[in-house]
């Protein structure tokens, strides 16, 4: 099995968000982690905003993290919203 998950120097767990195309980060105690990196479940749900551009346009990735699938619930902002996706290996996934 591959990787989805890793523990950063600073104990938060990180994975690759495909909707986002990028890293996103949670700690505990705010954040309750399984243990498996292989197959993470990650509680309660994450929500990531920010604004980009000029216009400062806002962006929204609100999901839940279980068994190794990213569900991405309706108010996410990307092309995945309402969808569940299998999270990538780190090892296939663009980490930056």
């Amino acid at each position: 099995m591959s990787t989805k998950a890793k523990r950063l120097s600073d104990g938060s767990i990180a994975f690759h968000c495909p909707g986002c195309d990028g890293m996103h980060h949670v700690k505990e105690p705010g954040w309750s982690f399984n243990g498996d990196f292989e197959s993470p479940t990650i509680t309660p749900s994450i929500l990531v905003t920010w604004e980009f551009g000029d216009e400062r346009v806002k962006h929204v990735c609100h999901s839940f993290v279980k068994d190794g699938t990213i569900q991405f619930l309706a108010d996410c902002t990307h092309a995945l919203a309402g969808q569940n996706v299998l999270l990538l290996s780190l090892d296939d996934a663009r980490l930056d």
